[in-house]
């Protein structure tokens, strides 16, 4: 039997992260986190010398991408590249802002589908990013569009980067925010968008046990293997 799988998408900083991992655990299914995916393309196609404006070169880049993820001593998400351990150098504000102007090339896109399908095993996947139910993962057996208010999304990140000892202005990534969410609606291929079959879910104000709980239940009502 095919392995299952929970789909989850939404903007950036709706929370889709945190609780794609805790669902995940739950369950003890695999995880895919597609937006570190797409920070790893660029963050390899800039040490590579590969302009981010250059598709041919990007899709290069993706294809032979050397990725792992996994949990590091301390039981947190490791990211290595090629090796490296680079779950840090991925979470900076330049690295998302590079990933998502990456994210509109199309042939980086789908230099990426067959790696990000491959992460499919049983016992399940639960799959974090912005087109999981609607390209990647169409058939996936729970879509879920996970979102929050612009504000307390970029309060959110900036809660985030000041506990990692990073300055940067609550009114930046509020603009930040605005403009990659244009970005990611606009752009030609899988654009953000929520699927027909999507269950919609609004994170502002919940914690993330509450939206975490309320997956877990649609999954218990949608999915037959669990």
């Amino acid at each position: 039997m095919t392995a299952p799988v929970i789909a989850i998408d939404g903007p950036s900083g709706s929370g889709k992260g945190t609780v794609a991992r805790a669902v995940a655990t739950a369950l003890g299914w695999h995880l895919l986190d597609s937006g570190a995916l797409y920070r790893l393309a660029a963050l390899a196609a800039e040490r590579a010398g590969v302009a981010l404006d250059d598709p041919a070169g990007l899709a290069r880049v993706a294809s032979g991408l050397d990725v792992r993820f996994q949990a590091g001593a301390d039981g947190n998400e490791r990211i290595e590249l090629a090796g490296e351990d680079v779950t840090a150098a991925i979470r900076s504000e330049a690295c998302a802002s590079a990933a998502s102007r990456v994210a509109v090339v199309p042939e980086l896109r789908s230099a990426l589908v067959d790696l990000q399908r491959s992460f499919r095993r049983p016992p399940g996947l639960v799959a974090d990013g912005r087109d999981m139910g609607s390209v990647i993962f169409p058939e996936a057996g729970l879509k879920i569009f996970l979102t929050a208010s612009a504000e307390e999304r970029a309060e959110r990140r900036h809660k985030q980067l000041k506990a990692q000892g990073m300055n940067v202005s609550l009114a930046a990534l509020s603009a930040d925010i605005s403009q990659r969410d244009q970005r990611d609606a606009s752009r030609r291929v899988a654009p953000l968008r929520p699927t027909a079959d999507a269950v919609h879910l609004d994170s502002t104000g919940r914690s993330v046990a509450e939206v975490v709980n309320d997956i877990l239940a649609h999954a218990r009502q949608r999915l037959v293997q669990r």
